[in-house]
């Protein structure tokens, strides 16, 4: 991840909002590369992205349909395949899609992604991703002989989203491109990739790879996908790549400080900070003094609420989730803000569990905290949760991780508790795995 990430080879593409273009990136270019699957693909415009989602699903723009609607869907279980084996199997240029967000040639869609600093706001490009990857999987499992899909297709988890520039330009346009590229039972990975007009070819802003899982048309049980053929060495090393990232998903859940107790070598770097900040005037292990250049980890966290209207629905009557994702965003940039006190640029997004639905009504609650930091890095955890009015208990609704880096160094983040070490440790595999990353690129 970072800035010296990836760069991926344009899909190149001849229909760009009238342009005699190509989607050819300048600039450096990646050591990999990528079939073409753009032949007789025509781009959607972004505004249309959420309207062809209601159709295929049979949503309703209106709130007060949505209970009809629902009683409309589960009708539809009878069209749910009863094993994998019944479904025709898809190539990746089948859910090929390109979309296209206008901002140069269409000035009067800017103002809805522009923040204070004249780029374009990042959440907002979290929502069009999200939208965006659930489109792909529904064009992957799309049935011709059924005009409304009978799978109700969520997002499972955002495994990483990795940035190659840190500024993106309000008044250059957009384009989004995206297929399904591993397949199991019923979850489906899918790869988008965003390029941004400059000097008359697109040059690669971002590459995202998000976890799709299909269920039943009430969303209550799992149901099958088709499965993925794929075509030429270069898709399989793509389906075999979804094969490596869902063992490296298995083995990080394994390891999570949740379940398992910290490595050697963590717990010596929690122990040697405990000792570094240990009052050396005193023989107590409770007089705590901080370093110089240093902040106390529970000095530096934000808290948010959101009250959760139906005007943010998804097109299955739940909080939409790329609203979840920009409104979690905002809050850890606000956090790393505030923090590093100067403007922070997102290099890294990654491992965003949806864990639970969140109902239109909730009252979503959101923490933010700096768990851990290095030079000018920050990284920034970001805890939502539900209350139930009701039995007034709180759930665990996603867990938020980004990477950001300050225009200066940062103080150094100390924690205090056991509690507090835990994150620090998780929020430093985080990084560290960003950054292995980017040395790999």
């Amino acid at each position: 991840m970072l800035f010296s990430l990836r760069f991926r080879a344009a899909w190149k593409t001849p229909y760009v909002l009238g342009r005699s273009l190509t989607a050819e990136t300048s600039g450096s270019q990646s050591k990999e590369s990528f079939p073409d699957m753009t032949e007789g693909h025509l781009p959607i415009h972004v505004k249309d992205v959420r309207s062809r989602l209601r159709a295929i699903v049979g949503a309703s723009t209106n709130w007060s349909d949505h209970v009809q609607a629902m009683k409309d869907r589960k009708s539809l279980q009878s069209l749910l395949a009863k094993c994998q084996e019944d479904l025709p199997a898809r190539r990746m240029k089948d859910s090929y899609t390109e979309v296209v967000l206008p901002l140069g040639s269409q000035p009067q869609l800017r103002e809805k992604y522009l923040n204070v600093y004249n780029s374009v706001r990042f959440g907002r490009i979290l929502e069009d991703l999200d939208s965006l990857g659930v489109l792909i999987s529904y064009t992957h499992t799309k049935a011709e002989a059924s005009r409304m899909s009978p799978l109700s297709i969520v997002t499972a988890l955002v495994d990483k989203i990795d940035l190659c520039k840190k500024i993106i330009y309000p008044d250059c346009d957009i384009k989004f491109t995206g297929n399904v590229t591993w397949v199991g039972k019923t979850s489906m990975e899918v790869k988008m990739h965003m390029f941004q007009l400059h000097d008359g070819a697109y040059s690669p802003v971002l590459d995202a790879t998000f976890v799709m899982v299909a269920r039943d048309p009430e969303n209550k049980s799992s149901a099958f996908v088709n499965p993925l053929i794929p075509d030429g060495p270069e898709e399989e090393r793509l389906f075999n790549q979804g094969e490596v990232n869902k063992t490296r998903r298995v083995d990080f859940s394994t390891a999570s400080l949740l379940k398992m107790a910290p490595t050697t070598e963590e717990r010596t770097v929690v122990h040697d900070m405990f000792l570094n900040t240990l009052d050396t005037r005193t023989v107590s292990f409770q007089s705590r003094v901080l370093p110089p250049g240093s902040v106390w980890m529970e000095d530096a966290k934000l808290k948010g609420l959101e009250i959760c209207h139906p005007q943010e629905r998804n097109i299955f009557n739940r909080i939409f989730g790329g609203f979840l994702m920009r409104k979690a965003f905002e809050l850890g940039w606000a956090t790393a803000c505030t923090f590093g006190g100067s403007r922070p640029y997102v290099v890294a997004v990654d491992d965003i569990m949806f864990q639970k639905p969140v109902e239109v009504g909730s009252l979503l609650f959101l923490s933010s905290q700096v768990c851990y930091t290095e030079s000018n890095h920050i990284q920034v955890r970001v805890h939502t949760e539900v209350f139930d009015s009701q039995t007034r208990k709180h759930q665990t609704t996603n867990v938020f991780h980004f990477t950001f880096v300050s225009e200066n160094e940062v103080p150094r983040i100390i924690p205090k508790t056991y509690g507090e070490s835990m994150l620090y440790l998780d929020g430093k595999r985080h990084f560290h795995a960003a950054m292995k990353t980017t040395a790999a690129a």
